[in-house]
């Protein structure tokens, strides 16, 4: 069984051509103007970065070099774009029959194979969770300033104050380069993008971050989740006994302790000032830092949260979608023309979630100069060393901010939408798509996928009624394995252009 029994011969070119057309973007005026201008924002900041780093004004150029900061933060895109656009891959994938695209792409399908076993998807996302977080703030140690008031290229204050000392410029290159280039490549050239060893690689990572229990408190979450809410949590999974019941809880508890400690450190360093915002923003005093923190955190999570719910509520009648003020005011925005704003939201989502990760790490990283006495709790001065990057904040918002957020609005996604706080930022995000700050990510799109030559799902599997038509309907697939029932997991159909498409399974779907 092979793509090629879907579509063949001369068929498959012709075909080829049809769904490029389908994928393509209408040309205007205003939508040159937002591209060209995005491209130039983007060329910009990643100038006033890289001259930022030269200056030696950020941490991990202080404490290393330049270089090192320079090819740390490039390493670290291309990984981010690899997390980023694997998750968009898998998410997809699980309802079509992996015997299709078996011979044309053999690592997918090895990638496919470890990924879709068991609740091993949920473990991905688990750990793709944290790595996000982890290199978003590695990519913040190595290019946010340390001293505001070092020149950089002799721009002016202002223009300095929001690039670089709020972060406008990593903001945007980070969304630009590590994250919307190949999440729109990988959302319709799936097969393609994970045919390779780099992606294995990236789930195997993903999985042993998972296996380590560093994230498990979150599961204790889910679980009191799941009793408040009366949802059993899905699994293609045995219930855990013995030793595989002791193990799991035994990492549970490991990782409250860890959480904790973390959640320990960061609020004593708040409260002494011992952190970066303190250096960046003197006027923010100790109790409104920690104010702050947390605020940035519930808008995270919020945003995390609501991407969850409009998944889930796709899935049910129109009339049952949200029965308050806002929640209508919602879905009127959200599924007008069958989810033509779902990209936009998903785009400034992406925008205003990365901002909250770079402030997130300005309010952990610590400012406690190693060997002078005065290392948090007494640790040595290598712990310290380690505590002043702030990866204990990626713990923190991972398991509070994010995962945690995300099966709360598994768990009552109609609560989530009825919120007047989801109906803001959903304008928010709406309003900053607008804008075309991340608008240059369709023309790197279309390099990159001339240059690896990716082609669209339905190339090589079809679209789903071709799959239908031929014998081959995508499987039915849980998309919240791991999760509460009900959860909205699940990325659109592969082959369709339809943004809230799930498998179609039957012919009569099809007319449906």
């Amino acid at each position: 069984m092979t793509a090629t029994e879907v579509q063949s011969g001369s068929a498959h070119a012709a075909k080829q051509d049809v769904h490029v057309d389908g994928h393509d973007v209408k040309l205007t005026p205003f939508t040159l103007l937002r591209y060209t201008l995005s491209v130039v924002l983007l060329a910009f900041s990643i100038a006033i970065v890289v001259a930022l780093i030269f200056t030696g004004n950020t941490r991990v150029a202080r404490d290393a070099n330049p270089w090192v900061a320079l090819i740390v933060t490039v390493v670290a895109i291309i990984w981010l774009s690899m997390i980023e656009g694997e998750q968009a891959s898998l998410v997809g994938l699980p309802p079509v029959d992996p015997d299709l695209y078996k011979d044309s792409h053999p690592i997918t399908y090895k990638v496919a194979a470890l990924a879709f076993r068991g609740d091993n998807l949920d473990r991905y996302l688990m750990g793709r969770q944290f790595m996000v977080l982890l290199v978003v703030f590695v990519i913040g140690q190595c290019t946010a300033p340390l001293d505001p008031t070092v020149d950089v290229l002799g721009l002016p204050a202002g223009v300095k104050f929001v690039f670089l000392d709020i972060g406008l410029a990593t903001i945007v290159f980070t969304c630009v380069l590590g994250q919307l280039t190949t999440q729109v490549n990988s959302s319709h050239c799936m097969i393609d993008f994970v045919n390779n060893y780099f992606a294995l690689f990236t789930l195997y990572v993903a999985m042993t971050i998972e296996f380590t229990g560093v994230m498990h408190s979150a599961y204790l979450i889910q679980n009191i989740l799941s009793a408040v809410s009366g949802k059993p949590i899905q699994s293609n999974e045995p219930p855990k006994t013995g030793f595989t019941f002791a193990f799991f809880w035994g990492r549970v508890m490991m990782s409250l302790a860890i959480l904790g400690f973390c959640v320990t450190v960061v609020l004593y360093a708040l409260l002494n000032g011992y952190t970066s915002v303190s250096v960046k923003y003197p006027s923010i005093s100790p109790p409104l830092a920690v104010v702050l923190l947390f605020f940035f955190m519930s808008v995270v999570g919020c945003l995390e949260g609501m991407q969850i719910a409009f998944f889930a509520v796709a899935k049910i009648p129109a009339s049952e979608r949200g029965s308050g003020i806002f929640g209508k005011k919602t879905c009127d925005i959200l599924f007008s023309g069958n989810g033509q704003n779902l990209p936009g939201f998903m785009i400034g989502r992406q925008l205003t979630v990365v901002c909250s990760f770079f402030l997130v790490g300005s309010f952990t990283s610590l400012t406690i100069v190693p060997g002078e006495g005065n290392n948090i709790f007494g640790v040595s001065d290598s712990a310290q060393a380690f505590l002043n990057y702030g990866f204990q904040g990626a713990v923190m918002t991972t398991i509070l901010a994010s995962i945690t957020w995300q099966y709360a609005a598994s768990a009552f996604p109609i609560a989530f939408m009825n919120s007047p706080v989801t109906y803001v930022l959903l304008l928010v995000a709406l309003a900053l798509e607008f804008t075309g700050i991340c608008a240059g990510a369709w023309v790197l799109a279309l390099m990159q996928k001339k240059v690896m030559g990716f082609q669209y799902d339905e190339v090589y599997v079809g679209t789903p009624e071709d799959r239908i038509a031929n014998n081959y309907p995508d499987k039915e697939f849980a998309d919240d394995v791991g999760h509460l029932t009900g959860g909205g997991f699940m990325g659109h159909a592969v082959g369709s252009h339809d943004a809230l498409d799930g498998p179609i399974t039957s012919k009569d779907a099809i007319d449906a």
